[in-house]
């Protein structure tokens, strides 16, 4: 990582990350799938409770996560074997207190959340069933991102993608067999859903322990309490909790524009909802090769060679601009390839029409942004990215909501918004790490 080809070994670094994200997709649909079959209500329960766990989930991998995996980083790339074996048993505390607060949090204001996003009498009853059994464990949800984190972060991304993907050939079975009472196992509903995903977390959590105390471990978990610090906590922290910031504005984003369109009635939502899910199909693929840049960039940091840690960034931001763009311009032209998949009717697919035409040629932008966030994490500095990100939020909500609301405009008008709010974000990034670098002399080309 410290020399030779860039593109390669990001690619290299990636691809087991690439192949967990995509079966872990596959198996939420699955689960998806299980819970349709005790009926709308129990359906709509789940749906209600996805968000809030996917917010934790973000949180987690790419927020206290990301944190995790740059202190690991750079601490590898410094030669600094002990001190990076510390920061696994910090990361290990910080992810057993914020399972803790994530579940009394859920306990204590669950029913309030999935109240005010509609939940109502049966379907009300399913979000808290489901929620409280899968927020029970959401120390394990911590524990897995945090330590799959610090490995990603020594550059191993092949070991937490073993153990996970071994994990889902634990969940896939159980959790229909807890739903509907498969042989002697009791039959819990949604409930069922929810445990089958804990016990999933818990395996996993278990055997991510053991292979990182194990003696052939490259990257050791060690049980000494005289190795938590503040200083080292603060360092996961200091870029870990504005990366959790960028995490939330982010989903919030999503949240206010899906407000905004919601005023032009039920099938601009349906159209903006199938064009928008295109978006998220991108993040798995960008997180993945975001990690692989965040790696190597703070690998490099560590070693002090700042030059190539920017040159990373680059290569690894421009691939993605690439990949993205192509993707943007072929539903730019094409819309009707990706909308008529999930839905026929005209005036959703007109209005999944012009999101695409207004917003995807500008997908390259987005890419662009989130790769030199990622990269941004790896070296520590990732105040201009969560910046974009504020901007971002003014500009695609903020100034859209008022467009709609205050002056009268059209989905067009909305989709502008957002599209504007890709751009200055991702130039504000692009131009942070341009104009400043990430060391004393400025910029890669100087």
């Amino acid at each position: 990582m410290l020399d030779g080809p860039v593109l390669p070994t990001l690619l290299k670094l990636a691809l087991p990350t690439v192949v967990v994200l995509v079966v872990q997709t596959l198996v939420g649909v699955a689960e998806t799938y299980f819970v349709s079959f005790l009926g709308t209500e129990a359906l709509a329960g789940v749906t209600l409770v996805f968000p809030v766990f996917m917010l934790m989930q973000m949180m987690s991998n790419g927020g206290i996560g990301g944190g995790v995996a740059s202190s690991v980083a750079r601490a590898m790339g410094a030669g600094k074997v002990a001190e990076a074996e510390a920061l696994v048993l910090n990361a290990l505390v910080l992810a057993i207190a914020f399972g803790i607060i994530f579940a009394g949090v859920e306990w204590l204001a669950g029913e309030i959340v999935y109240r005010s996003l509609g939940g109502q009498a049966g379907t009300l009853d399913a979000a808290l069933g489901y929620g409280h059994v899968i927020f029970s464990g959401a120390a394990f949800v911590w524990i897995v991102s945090l330590l799959a984190a610090a490995l990603r972060g020594a550059g191993n991304t092949v070991v937490p993608a073993v153990i996970i993907l071994l994990g889902v050939f634990v969940l896939l079975p159980l959790s229909p067999a807890l739903i509907f009472g498969w042989g002697p196992l009791p039959r819990l509903g949604v409930a069922g859903a929810g445990l089958a995903v804990v016990v999933y977390y818990l395996v996993a959590s278990i055997v991510l322990i053991v292979s990182l105390r194990s003696a052939r471990a490259t990257l050791r978990l060690p049980f000494d309490a005289r190795l938590i610090e503040w200083r080292l906590l603060a360092d996961i922290l200091r870029v870990g909790g504005l990366s959790a910031v960028g995490t939330i504005q982010a989903n919030l984003t999503v949240v206010l524009v899906t407000g905004a369109v919601g005023l032009f009635g039920a099938d601009a939502i349906a159209g903006y909802g199938i064009a928008s899910r295109l978006d998220y199909i991108q993040i798995p693929l960008l997180f993945a090769f975001g990690s692989a840049a965040l790696t190597m960039v703070g690998v490099n940091i560590g070693a002090g060679q700042v030059r190539r840690a920017e040159r990373i960034a680059w290569i690894a931001a421009l691939f993605a601009a690439g990949v993205t763009e192509l993707l943007g311009l072929f539903v730019t032209a094409f819309p009707q390839a990706w909308l008529m998949l999930f839905s026929t009717e005209p005036e959703v697919l007109a209005a999944g029409s012009i999101y695409f035409r207004t917003v995807a040629p500008f997908y390259g932008v987005a890419g662009l942004g989130m790769l030199l966030y990622f990269a941004g994490q790896g070296a520590g500095r990732v105040m201009w990215p969560v910046l974009g990100g504020t901007i971002r939020l003014l500009i695609a909500a903020g100034i859209g909501w008022f467009v709609v609301a205050g002056l009268g405009g059209g989905l067009q008008q909305l989709f502008i918004a957002v599209a504007a709010g890709s751009i200055v974000s991702g130039a504000i990034v692009a131009g942070a790490l341009w104009l400043r670098g990430w060391g004393p002399s400025g910029h890669i080309f100087k």
